[in-house]
């Protein structure tokens, strides 16, 4: 069939048919832009999220080494390389949830430590502690450095986003693992305070530690907690929350 073109609506209705008889055109490009910003979003995430599942638990086996452990430095995780310290299954739900997740954890032997109950406390601050360092170091940056520079045009524009997210991987990764349930790094620090008899008895829920983590996760408890203090460690750092 001939299709007749009457100035700027017939050229119109000419596209449309032709859409028409091609809709897979309409679905591939918007598969390819799907593909797109995936990898976009992908190359945001990805440094944030090793340099935050890296420095966290590399923190844990330099506190252990300094308080006489050498047990981390001697299995290699004393170390920025992030392959020594991901977990395939916390890093796939770290990219799913863009706030928590989890790493393999670094060994510790308290037998080297002096007061092994006190040493233990400092050991497992040092994940989270280094995390919030790593928050604010990106706070800085974002609003000293980066934003100042980005503007119309701008190259910094993809560092802007890295930063932001750096923040808030960052505030959720510690937030997550101060939460007292085994075998998370605040389930270490309360045993580390309670009196012995009860920190005996609290450790006996280790066993089903991953599960209630698990319950809780995908229930939304986790979110209904992390979320908030997110916002308003967000909003402390940055001046606003998102």
């Amino acid at each position: 069939m001939k299709i007749q073109e009457s100035g700027a609506f017939g050229k119109r209705a000419a596209r449309k048919l032709i859409i028409s008889a091609n809709p897979h055109a309409i679905s591939y490009n918007a598969y390819i832009m799907d593909i797109a910003a995936l990898i976009q979003k992908f190359s945001i995430l990805a440094p944030a999220i090793l340099l935050a599942v890296t420095v966290h638990e590399m923190a844990h086996g330099w506190v252990a080494y300094r308080l006489g452990d050498p047990t981390a430095k001697q299995q290699g995780r004393l170390t920025l390389n992030p392959f020594r310290h991901l977990d395939p299954m916390g890093t796939l739900v770290f990219f799913i949830t863009q706030t928590i997740g989890w790493a393999r954890p670094v060994p510790v032997n308290p037998a080297y430590f002096r007061n092994p109950r006190r040493d233990m406390i400092w050991v497992s601050l040092a994940g989270p502690g280094a995390n919030i360092l790593l928050a604010v170091g990106s706070a800085v940056l974002l609003r000293t450095l980066v934003v100042p520079l980005v503007g119309p045009g701008s190259y910094f524009g993809p560092v802007l986003y890295m930063a932001l997210v750096s923040v808030q991987i960052n505030i959720g990764l510690a937030v997550f693992n101060l939460i007292p349930i085994p075998p998370l790094d605040g389930s270490t620090v309360l045993v580390g305070l309670l009196p012995p008899d009860l920190a005996y008895s609290y450790q006996k829920i280790e066993r089903y530690g991953f599960i209630i983590i698990l319950v809780l996760v995908f229930t939304g408890v986790t979110g209904r907690i992390i979320v908030p203090l997110i916002q308003f460690f967000n909003k402390l750092l940055l001046g606003f929350s998102f």
